[in-house]
């Protein structure tokens, strides 16, 4: 059994078929985990979650930025602006099973391989929040999705405030910062003040702030931190943080890491396999 890794493929249904066909993956055999933004931005965001669908159990998915906007396009939230390609979706015979489906998967994932823990989200993760925590706040906002409330939950989360985590927040503002962490997050200060209008690269951070995953005391830098969302930051491979989102939709690569342990207090193996991509959207 093998397991991979799979960056933002936001609609790139093709890109995904060669990536697919260059692993040789079999449903039987692996398992895919995709860090979110299944949908948008590419050309056939339906033949992706029809895909993946198929793939039952042996696809494993994330929820991005990218998918809550669906969602919420879906539920009369938002409006489509004129990069969404989404019509594709919307306007499907199967829309309903579509979005039933993307309504449940995950916002985090953890898996232990070997002694090692792989820590999943599409964006990142605060300082302050553990391995455990992260799992348990993604939990909170998984059973929102899947609740009758899904569409005043849509309706309360697109703002930037509160910025800051508290243990003593409830309710929306609670939900709020941990969807913007898990999906949106890039920079952050020490005291875990995030900061969302900047989407350059890791040197771009704005004085006093730190991509998340480099800020001192992270109480997550124990395991390794798979993620996507970050374009402009591109492939990243260490052995805390695999970072995954290489801009497929903008003309780059679609990525998949290949990891796999090597037996107790070993580290895992890493082999990153990639296709260029042909879309050629301006990023925004």
């Amino acid at each position: 059994m093998a397991r991979y890794l799979i960056g933002d493929v936001q609609g790139c249904d093709g890109a995904l078929q060669q990536l697919l066909d260059l692993i040789l993956f079999s449903p039987s055999r692996d398992t895919l985990y995709f860090l979110g933004d299944l949908v948008n931005r590419g050309p056939n965001s339906a033949a992706v979650l029809r895909r993946l669908q198929d793939y039952g159990s042996s696809a494993q998915c994330l929820l991005g930025n990218h998918d809550l906007n669906l969602l919420a396009i879906a539920h009369g939230v938002k409006m489509q602006n004129r990069k969404d390609t989404l019509n594709c979706i919307l306007e499907a015979r199967d829309r309903v099973a579509m979005l039933e489906w993307l309504r449940a998967q995950r916002m985090a994932i953890s898996e232990t391989i070997d002694d090692h823990t792989v820590l999943m989200v599409h964006a990142g993760v605060l300082p302050s929040w553990t391995s455990d925590k992260t799992m348990a706040l993604a939990s909170e906002v998984e059973a929102m999705l899947r609740s009758p409330e899904l569409g005043n939950f849509l309706r309360e989360i697109y703002d930037d405030e509160p910025s800051r985590w508290s243990d003593a927040l409830k309710g929306t503002p609670r939900l709020r910062i941990v969807v913007n962490a898990l999906t949106r997050i890039r920079f952050c200060d020490t005291q875990g003040k995030m900061e969302f209008k900047l989407k350059g690269g890791a040197a771009s951070a704005p004085q006093g702030y730190l991509p998340w995953f480099d800020v001192p005391g992270r109480k997550t830098a124990t395991v390794t931190m798979a993620f996507g969302h970050w374009s402009t930051l591109g492939w990243l491979g260490r052995s805390d943080v695999l970072a995954m989102d290489t801009g497929c939709v903008w003309g780059g690569c679609l990525s998949a890491m290949r990891i796999a342990g090597q037996g107790p207090g070993k580290p895992l193996t890493q082999e990153l396999i990639q296709v260029k991509c042909d879309t050629a959207q301006k990023p925004g």
